[in-house]
């Protein structure tokens, strides 16, 4: 089996039956279930957080409304990859593995499933530099992605796109509240914040410095100060703290399901990238960090899947 039969494979699945067990006749235990499955969640979760989960799918159901998820992520492609600025496979990656998780749902209730996709890429070049025409050419990409899914997933499982900058009237009057935010979190810290050495390493990973910016040794704390203040800003936690939605993540968080970004990795999509690793006739889909990237040893296979058109979809890299 070849890197484009493979994919191509994988994505055909998509139209096969599915047959799913049901626990009884109650839908809402039904989603509940599937929508936990310990064949995708990858940590546990918090009582509080499970009574929300129940809550929301009892609101949506009552409204016969899709079951809604939202995914925060950063809209880019990590700077540090040669994969930079454009989507690769890990986002097809990733897609493939959230598509299996919510379609038994799918199969099961009429209205579906929509997972929102939340991007923060507003903020990228207040904070790491990366200026907007590069964020830009990755949500372009990402957007083009999700047209490219929606031929194979079911039709009642939506993935869709929204952004906390357009939840703004205009960049100014974002930047205008975040500096004011960043002001009170400078207030209520008395300063600025001590970081933890996972703190500064994600800095340090993130930040595409500019000329001179290392020189200020308290570089660091400043650019997690505008982190924290724009964590605060009232368009971003609100849209996906409600009580119609579940808030999904990669790794673990306070209040979210966590479930990772394919069977076998919980690297976050955009900063890491796709690769494949053989088994037997097939292959396994992995999301590689820089730091994996740069320990591994890989062959590049050239691909085509009709449809994904982009600079890092004619090529995958196959782990050794």
């Amino acid at each position: 089996m070849t890197p484009t039969s493979y994919i191509q494979q994988q994505l055909d699945a998509f139209a096969a039956p599915l047959s799913v067990p049901l626990i009884g006749s109650d839908i809402e235990t039904n989603i509940y279930t599937l929508l936990l499955s310990k064949k995708f969640r990858k940590y546990s979760v918090s009582p509080e957080y499970l009574s929300h989960i129940r809550n929301a799918i009892h609101l949506n159901v009552s409204r016969n409304e899709p079951i809604k998820l939202t995914l925060v992520f950063g809209g880019y492609k990590l700077w540090r990859l040669e994969e930079f600025p454009e989507p690769d496979w890990a986002e097809v990656f990733s897609l493939m593995y959230y598509a299996h998780w919510l379609r038994p749902i799918a199969a099961i209730y009429k209205p579906g499933v929509v997972l929102d996709f939340y991007s923060d890429d507003v903020i990228l070049e207040y904070m790491d530099n990366i200026p907007k025409k590069e964020t830009d050419q990755y949500i372009a990409g990402f957007r083009n992605l999700l047209e490219f899914m929606k031929s194979y997933i079911p039709k009642n499982v939506l993935f869709t796109l929204n952004r906390v900058g357009d939840q703004y009237g205009s960049y100014n009057d974002f930047i205008i509240e975040l500096e004011q935010s960043i002001e009170d979190v400078k207030k209520t810290l008395g300063g600025l914040p001590t970081l933890t050495p996972e703190q500064a390493g994600l800095v340090e990973l993130n930040v595409r410095v500019k000329p001179g910016q290392t020189d200020d040794p308290l570089w660091k704390e400043k650019v997690f100060l505008i982190h924290e203040g724009y964590a605060r800003v009232s368009k971003r936690r609100p849209y996906y703290r409600a009580p119609d939605k579940i808030f999904v993540i990669t790794r673990p968080l306070k209040d979210s399901i966590a479930v990772g970004t394919t069977k076998t990795s919980v690297v976050k999509f955009w900063i890491g990238a796709g690769v494949l690793q053989k088994q037997g006739d097939s292959f396994v889909p992995y999301i590689y960090s820089p730091k994996q990237l740069s320990e591994g040893k890989f062959l590049t296979e050239n691909i085509h899947i009709a449809g994904l058109t982009g600079k890092n979809y004619t090529s995958v890299k196959i782990r050794q």
